[in-house]
């Protein structure tokens, strides 16, 4: 299937465009920015408008086949030169959302720009000012065509983002969600790792787990399986084609999921349940208190913080046992690790066999 682009990669692809006219006169079309992970696609501008004081670019975001609520939405760049030494200072622009509760990798009040495109952003700024002998001070303001109305098919109102879309992406890349093609990946990568003699893999649900289960145990590339949210298409085929041991790497919220019962991660399928969530940390010790903050918690993450025992390692523990399930009666080593969005080590389990 057909990979597509994030609205991150997109909104930097705009913005370099822009910032490029600013300084130099001229839109570079189609214009290049470098990914995550090195990969530097190049995109061609829907549209551009150049003013005394400041520049505007336009890129269409290509899903793929990705079913994504935002293919085909028009992502605008508006840049203007920032006062020396400020940096890149971000503002939403209509269609783009603003965080107004805790619990996201952004505090309240900032635009709902996520962390990698603006990191991906201010490369790219610093790209264009040192071709032109300038400093990487600039005003970008991130727009999406119809992104409130968007916005209405997501999740982005229950997380209090308000007024439009997130710009999201970690690596840059969609990769398309189809079960019958991403879990047919999940077999073949189990089938090379035990074709090697691999005596263990790691399936993660996302690039920044895969990344830190990867650094945590020093594991080939290949020992890698890209598991996305198919938790239980993996399990269910080492059940048949066991390898030695095997570790689930996710993030808070996947994990709380698998821990609740779940082997289909995707947000599609519901989402974590704070009320259990608040009992499970009950009755592994925490106060009544906390297990009321919890049960309110607007975001896992949120909830994570504000429990008063190792959270982590209890929703790993009992992660564990749903996915023993699932591998029964397979004998393999198990494990879970529970990572946060910067890809700290925030919960495990034992390594144990499944008996």
């Amino acid at each position: 299937m057909r990979r597509g682009w994030t609205t991150g990669t997109c909104a930097t692809a705009a913005t370099k465009a822009a910032f490029a006219a600013l300084l130099g006169g001229t839109f570079p079309d189609p214009v290049e920015v470098t990914l995550p992970r090195g990969e530097r696609p190049a995109f061609a501008l829907a549209e551009a408008t150049l003013a005394e004081d400041a520049a505007t670019a336009g890129v269409v975001k290509d899903a793929g086949d990705d079913p994504d609520v935002t293919h085909g939405a028009l992502i605008r760049a508006k840049v203007v030169r920032g006062a020396p030494g400020s940096g890149v200072v971000f503002r939403a622009g209509p269609g783009v959302g603003t965080v107004t509760r805790p619990g996201l990798p952004l505090p309240p009040g900032e635009p709902a720009i996520n962390p990698v495109p603006r990191q991906m952003i201010r490369a790219a700024i610093a790209e264009v000012a040192a071709a032109f002998g300038a400093t990487p001070d600039a005003v970008v303001e991130i727009s999406v065509q119809d992104g409130e109305k968007l916005a209405q098919r997501t999740l982005n109102g229950r997380l209090g983002i308000v007024g439009g879309l997130s710009i999201l992406g970690t690596t840059g890349i969609v990769v398309p969600f189809s079960c019958a093609a991403w879990i047919d990946s999940i077999h073949r990568g189990i089938d090379v790792a035990r074709a090697m003699g691999l005596a263990h893999i790691a399936g993660a649900t996302g690039n920044t787990s895969e990344l830190a289960v990867q650094s945590l145990y020093a594991l080939p590339e290949t020992a890698l399986i890209e598991m996305g949210d198919f938790v239980g298409g993996m399990l269910k085929y080492l059940r048949a084609h066991p390898v030695p041991r095997v570790t689930i790497a996710g993030g808070m919220a996947k994990m709380t999921k698998l821990a609740q019962g779940r082997l289909d991660l995707h947000s599609k399928r519901g989402e974590a349940d704070f009320a259990a969530l608040a009992t499970l940390a009950r009755d592994a010790g925490a106060s009544d208190a906390a297990a009321a903050r919890i049960a309110a918690a607007n975001t896992v993450m949120e909830a994570f913080a504000l429990a008063d025992i190792p959270l982590g390692d209890v929703v790993a523990a009992r992660a564990w046992a749903v996915a023993a399930a699932a591998l029964r009666p397979a004998g393999i080593e198990l494990d879970i690790v529970v990572f946060d969005r910067a890809g700290v080590l925030v919960g495990r389990s034992e390594v144990r066999p499944v008996a």
